[in-house]
């Protein structure tokens, strides 16, 4: 078995907000495995200065990883624990490898198109224009769950945001999610909270930074509106250490993106520990371009949750790859007849 890498740099749209600033490119990288004239993909989708496994030595790591590939994908799992993103790469590259082609990860009556994931429309961050007007165009696409990126703009605009979609949507007929990215303070992180109950929101993610677990713990029990974890869950490697984390905070939901908890089976550990200790959860992308999404996509599926998840990325980029998933009425879909427009030595680009 032949193991190359590839970087790969996706252009954005658009500049997109987040508590951290602008996005205007994504740094990605491929794992190409060739045996017996078969090729299989994986993406290793590492988000630099919030990945665990953004540190110096990445690209070496990557070709530890490809010059070892022969320990087999269980062997490298172990041996990639920090670099979790690495480790979804690897894995979806080895069941690549074995499907029936390079995409068809794992069969079902979504790849059959059968069935959709229904799924939350983004808002990205940005001054209080350019927010309505992706909440608007979000509404009229037919969304009924949108996620709103908050915590950048005075927030006395942003509840003015979600009372604009609350005067012309019920809590009914619209959820709506916030993500603070930790934008809020700990003393002050309760108060805003509350103050966001009066338009009838799902949850909020993240209100405060990730590493205060004693005031985390706090809000979660005391807070009118239910919290779910999400860069909480950074660089918690061990199944021991994440259920001591969700014990210790008892948060209402967790958020799991693969790349950063491990790949599937890092992501498998959380769901379990979720479900025994009657946590909530759901899955979401992590700005992957659309082979790692496709990948994701069709895992979540097989894990049918009823929840909106958080899949709906695919068209941020001007340089993404034509695949067959689409989103249409809140929904996405898997359109067969739909073929992948990927030429491996695209890969070699940059």
């Amino acid at each position: 078995m032949k193991a190359t890498y590839y970087k790969y740099i996706l252009d954005f749209k658009r500049p997109s907000g987040t508590s951290r600033g602008l996005l205007t490119q994504k740094e990605t990288w491929f794992i190409v495995l060739e045996k017996d004239n078969k090729k299989g993909i994986g993406e290793c989708g590492i988000l630099r200065g919030l990945s665990i496994d953004d540190q110096p030595d990445y690209e070496a790591k990557l070709k530890w990883t490809c010059d070892n590939i022969h320990l087999g994908k269980d062997q490298l799992w172990e041996a990639l624990i920090e670099f979790p993103s690495i480790q979804f790469g690897v894995e979806m590259a080895f069941q690549s490898l074995v499907s029936k082609t390079p995409f068809l990860l794992f069969p079902s009556d979504f790849t059959e198109g059968e069935k959709s994931i229904q799924i939350n429309g983004l808002v990205w961050m940005g001054d209080a224009d350019f927010m309505k007007e992706q909440i608007e165009e979000k509404l009229a696409l037919g969304f009924n769950c949108v996620k709103l990126k908050i915590g950048a703009i005075d927030f006395d605009k942003e509840l003015q945001l979600l009372a604009f979609i609350r005067a012309n949507f019920s809590s009914e007929q619209v959820e709506i999610r916030v993500d603070a990215n930790g934008a809020f303070g700990l003393n002050e992180a309760l108060g805003k909270i509350t103050q966001l109950t009066e338009f009838k929101l799902h949850s909020i993610e993240q209100p405060i930074k990730k590493n205060h677990t004693d005031r985390m713990a706090e809000l979660c029990k005391s807070t009118p509106l239910p919290i779910a974890l999400d860069e909480e869950l950074i660089g918690v490697f061990s199944f021991e250490e994440k259920e001591q984390l969700l014990l210790k905070i008892m948060p209402q939901y967790i958020i799991l993106k693969p790349s950063f908890v491990g790949g599937f089976r890092g992501t498998q550990e959380w769901i379990f520990l979720a479900k025994k200790h009657k946590i909530g959860w759901w899955i979401t992308s992590a700005l992957e371009s659309n082979i790692g999404l496709n990948a994701i996509a069709q895992w979540t599926f097989l894990q049918h949750s009823l929840m909106p998840q958080g899949l709906g990325t695919g068209a941020l980029y001007t340089n993404n790859f034509d695949c067959p998933l689409q989103v249409s009425q809140g929904q996405l879909w898997y359109k067969k007849e739909l073929v992948w427009d990927l030429n491996f030595d695209q890969l070699k680009t940059v």
